[in-house]
């Protein structure tokens, strides 16, 4: 990227306490892949800045209006947000296209809706009372009790860059929803749909100072500033497992409550009574949806030995027929992975699988695009051959890159699905509806599709076992995380007598008795 900045680029600074503001560290610029050039700068925040952000919503919580908003006020300012982003789907869409490589069909139909009705359910959710009741109780005395639930306090949000505002709204609407305020910092890659979202409501004046700030920058150092800061209460992050290790470590200083959604390397299982077509296509949409670049994306196929050959063919010939290019062409269905950084990766385990003696029966090599010379883009790629312990088929590589792994029984497709320190997804490939779902209620993840993939209801949790995360976001179970509980206990009895549970430590002894007399 260029670092000489231009005037006819546009400049975003941070957003802290309601305003527009400088970075101390000035501005980085934010590349378009596609093209392989600057298309933007923005402010390079420090741990300075972070500092800033973090008081001006502390404040917000201790002594702003926003946490005792009452919840339909708050829903009322979610579906407003909604509206905002609604109005302007295709501005969203284009600028998510240009920034991340995403092709417009999907940032268009897929990205900005589903961001819109992330918003709905939790301005939905946000109307929930925070009061549940307890069994009324005479042991050991007569007493009313129920469960408050309170906002946690101040939230720092690190979003990743593969699906930058999807993601924003999936850390901001629950946390707004519950009444806690926000330091988000976007992906240094894609920050720019997340900036355009601050603007617009800024703009309608949606939200109180300090409720909801943005700071961009490395995340070295803003994600890092965060995660150790005293006057953040919570850390929500969706990235590596490795960076979810250190932000776990540097949160402990504190003790803060965390949300980690972290790697994957998920398992797509095609069982032997599976339709061929259907199981096809949704492999392949498991796998290079988003070029790849997925944490719960289908890397892994697991086929039974008697149709590998089969599959196979199909698989290729599928793959073969995508069309990579212009993200900002209608017809595209793979647009360039984000950065040349990421290629590069992506290149180096596809080496890998060749060195590990793994067949390449399809791509495997950077797709030359008139045009586009200077953009960062994989062809679809397909390994089969590949043995399940290997470094190809245990981790993560975000990109455009399928292992074939065949099977001999269900039971062995399942051991080889589990065989991973991953477990955030995985698909089931069967017309044996019920079968199919004994076989996802063996499989060690988060979420288990049948029949489908990539499918993240806003009503369902979303979220991994083992390394692939702590807690789960989105519905009920994603607002309960941005909650405190307090158990609030109300005597009845109004009086001392009878209360025999204090008389282990203080007995009630007849007052003659106590003068001595």
């Amino acid at each position: 990227m260029d670092d000489h900045i231009t005037d006819d680029l546009p400049c975003y600074g941070l957003y802290i306490n309601g305003s527009w503001v400088d970075a101390e560290g000035g501005l980085m610029p934010v590349n378009e892949p596609a093209l392989g050039r600057t298309m933007a700068y923005v402010a390079r925040g420090s741990a300075a800045d972070v500092d800033r952000a973090v008081a001006a919503a502390r404040e917000a919580f201790d002594r702003g209006p926003w946490p005792h908003t009452p919840g339909h006020e708050r829903a009322r300012i979610l579906n407003a947000i909604a509206d905002l982003i609604e109005e302007h789907t295709a501005e969203f869409a284009e600028l998510e296209s240009r920034n991340l490589g995403a092709p417009l069909r999907k940032t268009t139909f897929v990205d900005i809706p589903w961001s819109v009705e992330h918003l709905r359910v939790f301005a939905e959710l946000a109307t929930i009372h925070p009061y549940e009741a307890l069994p009324w109780t005479d042991i050991p005395s007569v007493s009313w009790n129920f469960v408050w639930r309170e906002p946690i306090g101040v939230c720092g949000q690190i979003v990743p860059w593969n699906y930058p505002l999807l993601m924003t709204i999936w850390k901001i609407a629950p946390a707004l929803a519950a009444g806690n305020t926000v330091v988000l910092k976007p992906a240094s890659y894609t920050p720019l749909t997340a900036l355009m979202l601050m603007r617009l409501i800024h703009e309608a004046g949606l939200l109180p100072r300090g409720v909801l700030n943005i700071v961009t920058g490395p995340g070295a150092e803003v994600g890092d500033a965060l995660a150790r800061h005293p006057g953040v209460d919570k850390v929500s992050f969706t990235g590596s497992t490795e960076t979810g290790r250190h932000i776990m470590r540097l949160a402990s200083d504190t003790i803060k409550r965390l949300t980690l959604e972290l790697g994957g390397k998920s398992p797509s299982l095609v069982m032997p009574d599976a339709d061929l077509e259907l199981a096809t296509d949704g492999v392949l949409f498991g796998v290079f949806f988003n070029g790849g670049q997925s944490c719960e994306a289908g890397t892994r196929c697991l086929v039974p030995e008697s149709l590998h050959d089969e599959f196979l063919e199909r698989l290729v010939t599928r793959a073969r027929s995508l069309r990579i290019g212009d993200p900002l062409d209608l017809e595209t269905d793979l647009g360039p992975l984000v950065s040349e950084a990421q290629c590069r990766i992506v290149e180096e385990y596809i080496d890998v699988g060749k060195h590990e003696g793994a067949r390449l029966v399809t791509g495997g090599k950077r797709a030359r695009i008139p045009g586009f010379e200077h953009g960062p883009f994989i062809e679809p790629t397909i390994f089969t051959g590949v043995q399940n312990g290997t470094r190809l088929a245990q981790e993560e590589i975000f990109g455009p890159v399928l292992s074939v792994i065949p099977y001999r029984t269900v039971t062995e497709a399942i051991e080889l699905a589990n065989a991973s320190r991953y477990g955030l997804g995985a698909a089931v490939w069967s017309r044996d509806l019920q079968g199919a779902i004994e076989v996802a209620k063996r499989i060690r993840t988060g979420t288990v599709w049948i029949n489908d993939h990539h499918i993240i209801l806003p009503r369902a949790p979303f979220g991994g076992y083992k390394q692939s995360g702590i807690g789960r976001e989105h519905g009920i179970y994603g607002l309960m995380a941005y909650t405190e509980l307090k158990h609030i206990h109300v005597d009845l009895m109004q009086k001392r007598s009878g209360r025999v549970w204090w008389d282990v430590l203080i007995p009630q002894r007849d007052q003659s008795e106590e003068a001595g007399l």
